[in-house]
């Protein structure tokens, strides 16, 4: 599973696991579509253009690959050229004479490296691990989308919520004012009350402005992480809070990170690029070791005079005649090309430095960012302890009004303010569950584990 998300974009979803309930909202048209969080990832798996550019990356060091492994059988080529040739030449008499010939020539060659540092073996290792982390990048690629896209899915639920929870004080704001006009109309209050009633009401409703705009830019940006058209209309599914359990929080941070050292992606990814780089550098050191290659040719040739006062063979007999062989050891020692092979070996060490420094950062960076999660899920279980503590008095309280309202006790708005703090308590209990939930799976992200609801 850059290949890892780092901490500053897990931080993002603080309280973004709303419940999933959906309470009251309203009806979506029937023609939108609702998708579900398995079919939003499977969207951008499908069409984000980061996945398909790093398998196109993967094919490439693919063929890479093969190319070294070919590099290391036999050359084999065949040539055929032909010339004529015309004008004054000195022949045999000391004379010079107009003449014309032709000639045809055809060869076979071949040559091998019998050693040459073992650079094209270093090669192909390289190549191989380089595969490889291109294989664990694309890998890290995809989880860290699976993770924006739980991220703008669970954003859009918690919008949801909000805006809900907007309406339903606008609700009581206006709720407010009517009361306040009516006690103004019979002198029991002043304008100056009225005043503040509009006020509050004018506040309500730039709130849930605010809260439609929220929810539109957070419908927006789940649509680009699936690559689908901006101005597509669909609506998300949540799972039932019913089907959740509590999760455990009695997790060791360091039993964590030493599992997330031998599966994580991003750690994955670091030692394959350090163990290409070590490798490197004994590619760049075969340049300073001799080369001795073996090479063979065959052919032969065909001659013609036109101006000849002898016969001329026939072209088959002198392909026979004229054929040639030869075999070639050929011994190269470097000893001065401009430094350039001993700076290929400072380069390649300084990259190996690079990599090895890097992965150990990355491997610092998880440390802390498994410390901070395992934090944040204590942190979220407390939390889902007090809104549940908090929903039930509110629940409690609600009961005991609405028992006052039916027998006449207590007016309207004293029922409809009890009964929006009881559902802003579940709203707020339910989105810890789902907080803890989230933070639960963050847990497993990092242990190399399928999120899955």
């Amino acid at each position: 599973m850059k290949q890892v998300a780092n901490y500053s974009s897990l931080a993002k979803l603080t309280f973004i696991f709303s419940f999933a309930a959906m309470l009251g909202l309203g009806q979506k048209a029937a023609s939108q579509e609702v998708i579900t969080i398995k079919q939003a990832v499977e969207n951008t798996l499908k069409n984000n253009l980061q996945v398909k550019q790093s398998q196109f990356t993967e094919s490439l060091s693919d063929v890479t690959l093969k190319q070294s492994k070919l590099a290391l059988y036999p050359t084999l080529n065949a040539g055929v050229n032909q010339n004529m040739g015309w004008g004054r030449n000195q022949v045999a008499s000391g004379l010079y004479l107009n003449t014309q010939n032709y000639n045809l020539g055809a060869s076979v060659s071949t040559g091998v490296d019998l050693f040459s540092g073992f650079a094209k073996l270093n090669q192909i290792k390289q190549n191989k691990l380089l595969l490889d982390a291109d294989k664990t990048n694309t890998e890290k690629i995809k989880n860290d989308l699976i993770l924006q896209v739980i991220t703008a899915y669970l954003q859009i639920l918690y919008n949801k919520d909000f805006l809900k929870t907007a309406e339903d004080q606008l609700t009581v704001a206006k709720q407010q004012l009517n009361q306040q006009q009516q006690l103004l109309d019979v002198g029991n209050k002043t304008l100056a009350d009225l005043s503040q009633a509009k006020s509050q009401v004018a506040t309500a409703e730039l709130n849930v402005t605010s809260a439609l705009n929220t929810l539109s830019i957070s419908y927006l940006t789940l649509a680009q992480l699936m690559d689908i058209p901006s101005s597509t209309k669909y609506d998300v599914q949540a799972p039932a809070i019913e089907s959740f359990t509590q999760p455990g929080t009695d997790f060791d941070a360091e039993g964590i990170y030493q599992k997330a050292l031998n599966n994580f992606p991003d750690v994955k990814l670091g030692q394959q690029r350090t163990a290409a780089a070590k490798i490197g550098v004994d590619v760049a050191k075969g340049n300073l070791y001799p080369r001795l290659s073996l090479s063979g040719s065959y052919g032969t040739s065909y001659f013609y005079n036109y101006n000849s006062t002898l016969p001329n063979d026939t072209f088959k007999e002198q392909l026979k005649n004229n054929i040639s062989k030869g075999v070639g050891l050929n011994l190269s020692i470097p000893i001065f090309n401009g430094l350039q092979a001993k700076y290929s070996v400072k380069r390649a060490r300084i990259n190996l430095m690079q990599t090895e420094t890097q992965e150990q950062l990355t491997k610092n960076n998880l440390n802390k960012v498994i410390y901070q999660a395992v934090a944040d899920l204590k942190a979220a279980q407390s939390r889902y302890e007090s809104t549940t503590n908090a929903f039930q008095a509110q629940k409690d309280a609600y009961y005991v009004i609405e028992q006052r309202y039916n027998v006449g006790l207590v007016n309207s708005l004293d029922y409809s303010t009890a009964l929006t703090n009881k559902n802003k308590a579940e709203i707020d209990m339910i989105q810890a569950k789902y907080d803890l939930l989230f933070r639960s799976k963050v847990i497993d992200y990092y242990l190399g584990k399928q999120i899955i609801f």
